[in-house]
């Protein structure tokens, strides 16, 4: 593997499987085990990835079934673009141009130049399996490598030196060594060093700053434009605090695009460094004004939650809003395991304090999950006599008020005032979705009982939310999704939240009793935040952050009854009519 740290030309030839024919597929989900042993037992190694040598280089490594190959759902990624002007349009083709950067920048990260890999392997599916999960590692099976030659993916991704320890960081008396927009390298003299990204990918981000200074004289909203351009400048110095406001005060454009390095997921030896992610976007207008009204209630929520009041001080940005769109295009990040259907941005607590979030959900992406793998696990795994309870707006709902949550509870912890995120290491990406899935099924139940929501039942929201966890845990250990949907389900069964049938294998909610579990583990989880508790944190995630053999068991029915792990998009210019 070669280091993410390239020289211009080395970009340049960095090719990336199926952006240049506008095509990249996208995500998968699949049922896995738990946790890798060296994860579970702490492993302060960085562990390393063998290159692929030898006779066997490049093919499929031993064990793997073919059908692995094939658990997507083809689904094209479209919108109806017919009402936009021609400067809108040309802007889209010119985000997805500077998307497509993000996307080479992200392999860089995750592996290294992509068709070092890719050109390397015969196998078609295998190739395109290596293009989904950028890297020889599947992503939703624990990361283990499907190509020969392979070991295990390297925790710190390519934002560290391969050799270096846990313990050597940890003392490295560095000043913001635990920086977001930084890599981690050695100097001539073995010596660790910082290198910030705008300069270990200058060439590149150049050209993306380009493309979105271009798009800002094409846009038609002031407030985008104004935005565009302040992220243009934020992609050559990594100060995107000023962009990230702008992009918090924009209220009526229709487009949209959140670009840069965002989330921390990659980075699973210590959670600091942030991954290049783009999704470009249109509004629907229909279905935000529609939910446009709850962002109101943040700062009643906050007080309300079932924690003592030292966890729930801090008071959400009333800036908040939420709208729904419909996804133009995935690069990056965003493209690489589950498949996003909603977001919440800004990731700084600096601006979620002043600002709040803004929580967007992605309709075409969440409808195309919830007919082509919801439904039918749902006709599997949901007790018949409730089944009625699986529906759109509810699977909608709760995905929405995942997002919301993650503004509410606590930033910096009750103990020294140090970000959460900080205080838990690791283990602070896993427990923030687990306190997201279920404050929002919380908030759902408040809001329902005051009236605010009056579409379906109560009960629609949480059968759906246990067949959601159904779908979500096929994410894998991997995934601080599927730990925080593995962590949930466990502790629900503790708790008798639902039970199972013996004969049929189908579950069924019991109702009161996953109100009470819900309040005990919102409490439980914003418990450990405000602590800033590493060692409950971790505690929590490795014992119940796991499939048990049961579970494992009702998965691999799915897998029988050959039920899409996930959607893989169709997707680019050429699939919106764009020249």
């Amino acid at each position: 593997m070669k280091s993410a740290l390239f020289a211009a030309s080395a970009l340049a030839l960095a090719v990336i499987a199926g952006c240049s024919s506008d095509d990249k597929p996208t995500t998968a989900e699949t049922a896995v085990p738990a946790e890798s042993a060296a994860q579970q037992a702490g492993e302060t190694e960085q562990t390393t990835a063998q290159p692929a040598t030898g006779p066997q280089a490049g093919g499929v490594a031993k064990g793997i079934d073919p059908a692995r190959f094939d658990i997507y759902a083809p689904v094209e990624l479209n919108a109806d673009l017919s009402s936009l002007s021609d400067n809108q349009r040309q802007m889209i083709g010119k985000l997805i141009d500077a998307s497509k950067i993000m996307d080479q920048l992200f392999w860089l990260q995750s592996y290294g130049p992509a068709q070092e890999l890719l050109s390397g392997i015969d196998d078609s599916a295998a190739r395109k399996f290596a293009d989904i999960n950028y890297g020889p590692w599947d992503r939703l099976n624990d990361n283990k490598p499907f190509i020969e030659g392979y070991g295990d993916k390297p925790l710190g991704a390519e934002f560290y030196p391969e050799d270096m320890t846990k313990q050597e960081f940890e003392a490295w008396e560095q000043p913001g060594k635990d920086g977001l927009y930084s890599l981690v390298r050695r100097d001539a003299e073995g010596k660790l060093k910082l290198v910030p990204y705008h300069e270990a990918y200058k060439a590149e981000l150049e050209k993306a700053s380009t493309l979105l200074s271009e798009a800002s004289e094409l846009a038609e909203d002031q407030d985008f434009a104004a935005y565009l351009k302040l992220r243009a400048d934020a992609l050559l110095d990594d100060q995107f605090r000023d962009s990230d406001m702008a992009w918090m005060d924009m209220k009526d454009n229709r487009i949209d695009v959140v670009i840069g390095p965002i989330e921390n997921y990659e980075d699973q030896l210590f959670a600091y460094r942030t991954a290049y992610e783009s999704y470009v976007l249109l509004k629907d207008m229909a279905w935000s004004e529609k939910l446009s009204k709850f962002a109101a209630f943040l700062p009643e929520l906050q007080r309300g939650l079932p924690v003592d009041d030292k966890y729930k001080a801090e008071t959400p940005g009333t800036d908040s809003d939420l709208n729904a769109y419909d996804v133009l295009y995935y690069a990056g990040h965003s493209n690489a395991g589950s498949k996003t259907i909603a977001i919440n941005l800004p990731n700084d607590e600096e601006v979620q304090l002043e600002k709040g979030t803004r929580r967007l959900q992605l309709k075409n992406a969440m409808r195309a999950k919830f007919d082509q793998i919801l439904l039918p696990i749902s006709g599997v795994l949901i007790a018949e006599d409730q089944r009625k309870h699986i529906t759109f707006d509810a699977f909608f709902g709760n995905t929405m008020f995942h997002e919301v949550a993650h503004g509410l509870g606590i930033k910096k912890t009750v103990t020294d005032g140090a970000n959460v995120r900080q205080s838990l290491k690791e283990t602070s990406s896993a427990l923030e979705e687990g306190k997201a899935d279920i404050l929002g099924l919380y908030m759902i139940t408040k809001l329902h009982e005051k009236g605010e929501i009056e579409e379906g039942e109560l009960m629609d929201n949480y059968v759906t939310f246990l067949a959601g966890i159904f779908r979500s845990v096929r994410f894998g250990a991997a995934s601080a999704h599927g730990k925080a949907n593995m962590m949930r389900f466990n502790f629900f069964k503790q708790e008798g939240a639902f039970t199972r049938d013996e004969a049929t294998g189908q579950y069924s909610v019991d109702f009161e009793k996953m109100q009470a579990a819900m309040t005990k583990l919102s409490n439980l989880i914003l418990t450990i935040q405000g602590d800033g508790d590493y060692k409950k944190s971790k505690d929590l995630l490795d014992n119940m952050g796991v499939v048990g053999s049961e579970l494992q068991a009702d998965l691999d029915r799915l897998a029988e009854a050959s039920i899409p792990v996930d959607v893989t998009f169709i997707q680019g210019k050429e699939v919106l009519g764009l020249q």
